[in-house]
């Protein structure tokens, strides 16, 4: 097989982005959105997200063209438009993001296991940890025969996975009733201002946790038979699954009234289903979802260990995470990777609402990276590098200002506590920073900003970690 044989095509990488973004999310949407939102404030916040979410995609996808030596993604876009450190927090974010994504995948996926086979139910039980440990290093001797063979079992998940979605979206619009919909519309008290910006700031972490991967086709596009197909990849993809997302959480309001939808288990879709065509129809979304969240789990994997992997070949992560195997597999980055993953499904038996807190957790990890892309994406158009036409500069810069409004605003929506516990995680990667900086011999003084910055990354995590001792922030 040629070296060319062996890079992503466009299908395969648009189905790194679908089946990266629809995932466990998806299947449990409805009910994760029905926790703080009645129906008008959903549309509001779908509005909100999907004008930051399409803005977004554009943003990868100018920056793929724009700068096609950037081949790392999200960590060079950081790195190249604002110095070392931010460079590695990107990374360090986004690989945070990844793996308690999976950590939250695994959860879920034995939660619906657990409709078959009793001894999994709730997804947080002993027998439930030992089953998610036996998938998470089937998933990890997956990704150590290469990532093309991955890529190629994701690619067949994302088919079968998008078959149950396509068959609940058909029967939900046959079982949908508008009276239901528009019942207590914005809430029994009906409209106010407050209680709708509280509703909408509700949704916003869970729909950034169905997007995340919108990315995927970026973050593996040095392995790409064709650079165009990054970008092209990243907009079908975003186009495709924001339609059926938000088909999934309004036709799902017009079923069962928001407090029902709020109050079931994982995976809401499936009892949804259950409620329209009996038992049968939970059973079909159970067994999709299982399917969807491996494929999804697998594609994650590659992401989580791909990321280190190229820092460390970049002299930014330490040195032994950037060795191959004999299949070009990240293999030093994928075992750190997952025994962080093993360690944290430990930690699933003593959290009562495992599920609900590692998405938000790791929706939260990712927005610095986002965010940094989209100030790159804004500072060349400033500048003006790269570009001849004033027109496209222009329009250009009015995206990268929308996908920068967005992801500041999501940081607002998330709150104060996730902003803490975040800034908890990103403080070790200090450490890391500067082992790896001081391993390559590298001398490099940090500069006012990035000292500024390492201060206030590790204050926030020192008033976050006094703040689960105490009790204030619970997790």
């Amino acid at each position: 097989m040629g070296e060319d044989d062996k890079r992503l095509s466009l299908v395969a990488l648009i189905a790194l982005v679908v089946g990266s973004m629809v995932g466990g999310g998806a299947f449990n949407l409805a009910g994760d959105i029905a926790l703080g939102a009645n129906a008008g404030a959903v549309i509001i916040g779908w509005i909100i997200t999907g004008i930051g979410i399409i803005a977004l995609a554009f943003v990868f996808q100018n920056l793929t063209m724009r700068k096609p030596e950037l081949d790392s993604g999200i960590y060079s876009y950081a790195k190249d438009g604002f110095g070392t450190f931010l460079g590695f927090n990107s990374a360090w974010g986004y690989w945070l993001s990844a793996w308690l994504g999976n950590v939250a995948y695994a959860t879920l996926v034995f939660s619906s296991i657990g409709y078959f086979i009793p001894v999994f139910e709730g997804g947080q039980n002993i027998a439930s940890i030992l089953g998610a440990s036996v998938a998470l290093w089937l998933v990890h001797y997956l990704v150590l025969r290469g990532i093309n063979s991955a890529a190629f079992i994701n690619t067949i998940a994302t088919i079968a996975k998008v078959i149950p979605i396509f068959l609940f979206l058909i029967i939900a619009i046959i079982g949908f009733k508008w009276d239901t919909f528009t019942f207590e519309f914005w809430g029994s008290e009906g409209f106010s201002w407050g209680s709708v910006a509280d509703q909408v700031k509700s949704t916003m972490l869970v729909t950034l946790w169905v997007f995340i991967g919108i990315e995927g086709a970026v973050v593996m596009s040095g392995r790409a038979k064709n650079r165009s197909d990054v970008g092209k990849a990243t907009v079908i993809g975003l186009i495709s699954v924001l339609l059926i997302y938000i088909l999934i959480s309004l036709l799902s309001l017009g079923i069962m009234p928001r407090e029902e939808l709020a109050a079931l288990p994982n995976p809401a879709m499936a009892y949804v289903m259950e409620e329209i065509v009996g038992k049968w129809g939970a059973i079909v979304i159970n067994l999709g979802l299982i399917i969807s969240v491996m494929g999804a789990w697998l594609g994650w994997t590659m992401f989580a260990a791909e990321l280190p992997y190229v820092t460390a070949k970049d002299n930014v992560f330490p040195k032994w995470l950037a060795k191959e195997n004999k299949n070009k597999a990240p293999v030093n980055s994928l075992w750190l990777t997952n025994g962080l993953v093993q360690l944290f499904l430990i930690t699933l038996l003593f959290s009562e609402t495992a599920y609900n807190f590692t998405f938000s957790l790791a929706s939260s990890a990712i927005l610095i990276p986002y965010m940094l892309s989209a100030f790159y994406q804004v500072k060349l158009t400033l500048t003006g590098e790269t570009y001849q036409s004033v027109k496209k500069r222009k329009k250009e810069k009015i995206v990268g200002v929308i996908a920068s409004i967005y992801a500041i605003w999501l940081v607002y929506a998330a709150g104060i506590d996730y902003l803490l516990l975040t800034m908890l995680l990103y403080a070790p990667g200090i450490i890391l920073y500067k082992w790896a900086l001081k391993e390559n011999n590298i001398q490099k003084q940090d500069t006012k900003i990035e000292r500024m910055f390492m201060f206030i990354i590790v204050i926030l995590g020192v008033i976050a970690l006094a703040g689960l001792l105490t009790g204030k922030i619970n997790i």
